[in-house]
């Protein structure tokens, strides 16, 4: 699975870097996470209940940031165990671009693999899901920065929401049926 976006974001991108390294901002953010643990120099335990079609269970995964290269990109390893539901593994590559004196632009690129009873309900349904978790972290996200931030958010223009929803699936639906 694949799954590239951006979104834009209400702050400078200093403070968007310390954002995405704020361990207590990301957990209210991350929806189902029930807690971040640091486990040595850039790494992390992390545990989230999700829910991926008619799968639910409780992942307990490993976070490792790498590449880092302040305030601008890192690269983000991951591995998650979800007894009887499955596993799953990959990366995203994390890049923030200063669009405005009050607004920074995330782009990301996520590569996983999935497997067991994840994997058998069909990547459709997997790449649903995993869209729909990005779309609720970043709204979550957004607020959360706008109430740390309350300056830069109130000096930012209003942010333009990148395509979601079925115009997305229907992207995703197109790549893979054209292999694109």
């Amino acid at each position: 699975m694949q799954l590239t976006n951006q979104q834009t974001l209400p702050v400078p991108q200093a403070q968007a870097w310390e954002a995405l390294n704020d361990i207590a901002l990301l957990q209210a953010a991350i929806p189902g996470c029930e807690g971040i643990t640091p486990t040595g120099e850039n790494q992390y335990e992390v545990l989230v209940l999700a829910a991926i079609g008619p799968v639910k269970a409780k992942f307990k995964g490993k976070l490792q940031l790498e590449n880092l290269q302040p305030p601008t990109s890192y690269t983000l390893r991951f591995e998650g165990q979800g007894g009887a539901a499955g596993h799953g593994k990959g990366h995203a590559d994390i890049r923030l671009e200063a669009t405005d004196v009050a607004i920074t632009t995330l782009h990301y690129t996520a590569h996983a693999s999935v497997g067991g009873k994840i994997a058998q309900i069909g990547s459709r349904l997997v790449d649903m899901a995993a869209q729909k978790m990005a779309t609720e972290f970043f709204e979550s996200f957004n607020a959360r920065l706008q109430e740390k931030y309350p300056a830069a958010a109130a000096a930012a223009p209003a942010p333009v929401a990148a395509p979601q929803g079925l115009l997305a699936r229907l992207g995703a639906w197109l790549r893979r049926l054209f292999g694109g």
